[in-house]
């Protein structure tokens, strides 16, 4: 279950990391913590080059149109298929698919190579195998990567880190699109493709008016009852429906993306709906249901409960939370919420097929 956390957290980088740079300080320039150095100077491909991105720790500054790309974000990969490009290497988070490319971005693939999958081993990204794809940019736009690890990327190629104004993994999915649209010279595909998935937000909002200012709440059972905030993507999902998120979450989580709360807070569950990210939608309900602390709150008795496996695709894509999964996901939780929040106890909330 630790999988709906997001994946490990980065610490700092290990010792044996930083005595890496000296044997790999000639495969890119030393420009400082503000201003990376990539690959050899190029002529810029458009007017798009040189661009500055700022991030978290300062600011990068890409040259040229990037060829090679690696994404240590967990879920960058995503914005980096819908604009036309196909990473080298990805991060594995979820563990599921070839390359870290969900069903709902395979076509985006066509006939390049699937890319090489890195690991997080919860000390951060493998630095020495990011170094040897020999990438021209590096993304880490939903990540937790540290200053340190940023400065080590940052002698191979420009580094892009999450920016400074979310909580780390809390950048926004129309952020991430339009930061990689920035880097890749495909600024206006990217406003196009944020403002497509968008209206399909909006759509569904419009089709169901009970969804505005009900309130709603994602969770997941994991060691006990775990929330996420605001700043999480799969809240976020909700907020763009339409659903208000309940009054004093972020207080009782703190900056982070989410956290268990004790039985004495589980008037946080009890919503007009809650989706609940679960391993098996056919027995952990009825775990949940035995706690009395949630099972005899009215969220459950009056059926506005909506269960969604963790390790499906629906699962996945709700997870990730990208540009291309997002339609996905809206095709399936929906119908979902709709159900939960019609007023009648006696709907069932349908599970989808995936």
């Amino acid at each position: 279950m630790a999988r709906s956390l997001r994946g490990p957290r980065l610490a700092a980088a290990l010792a044996s990391v930083l005595l890496l740079l000296g044997t790999v300080a000639g495969c890119g320039g030393d420009s400082g913590d503000d201003e990376p150095a990539g690959s050899a100077a190029s002529a810029p491909a458009d007017s798009a080059y040189p661009v500055t991105i700022a991030h978290k720790y300062g600011s990068t500054t890409i040259k040229s149109e990037p060829q090679r790309i690696v994404t240590v974000g967990l879920t960058d990969q995503d914005a980096v298929l819908a604009l036309g490009k196909v990473p080298v290497g990805t991060t594995e988070w979820l563990g599921a698919y070839k390359g870290a490319i969900g069903p709902w971005a395979g076509d985006k693939l066509g006939g390049a190579p699937v890319p090489t999958v890195l690991k997080d081993t919860g000390t951060g990204p493998q630095i020495e195998k990011v170094a040897a794809l020999k990438p021209d940019l590096i993304i880490a736009l939903y990540s937790g990567l540290t200053k340190e690890q940023y400065t080590t990327l940052s002698k191979f190629a420009p580094v892009v880190a999450q920016p400074k104004a979310y909580n780390d993994y809390g950048v926004p999915w129309q952020e991430v699109t339009e930061t990689v649209g920035k880097a890749l010279g495909k600024s206006a595909e990217a406003a196009k493709l944020v403002d497509g998935v968008n209206a399909d937000f909006a759509a569904a909002e419009k089709a169901n008016p009970a969804f505005k200012g009900a309130t709603a709440l994602m969770a997941t059972p994991y060691e006990g009852m775990f929330v996420y905030g605001s700043q999480d993507a799969r809240s976020r999902i909700l907020s763009g429906l339409g659903f208000a998120l309940p009054t004093g979450l972020d207080k009782a989580i703190g900056d982070q993306f989410g956290a268990n709360i004790s039985k004495e807070r589980t008037d946080l569950l009890d919503q007009d709906a809650i989706v609940w990210i679960v391993g098996d939608t056919t027995k952990d309900p009825a775990k949940l249901h035995d706690d009395p602390s949630y099972g005899d709150l009215n969220v459950v008795k009056q059926g506005r409960e909506v269960f969604v496996k963790e390790t499906g695709d629906y699962g996945n894509a709700l997870s990730m939370s990208t540009v291309l999964s997002l339609p996905y996901v809206l095709d399936r939780l929906v119908p979902q919420l709709s159900a939960a929040v019609d007023g009648k106890p006696a709907t069932k909330v349908a599970q989808p097929a995936s």
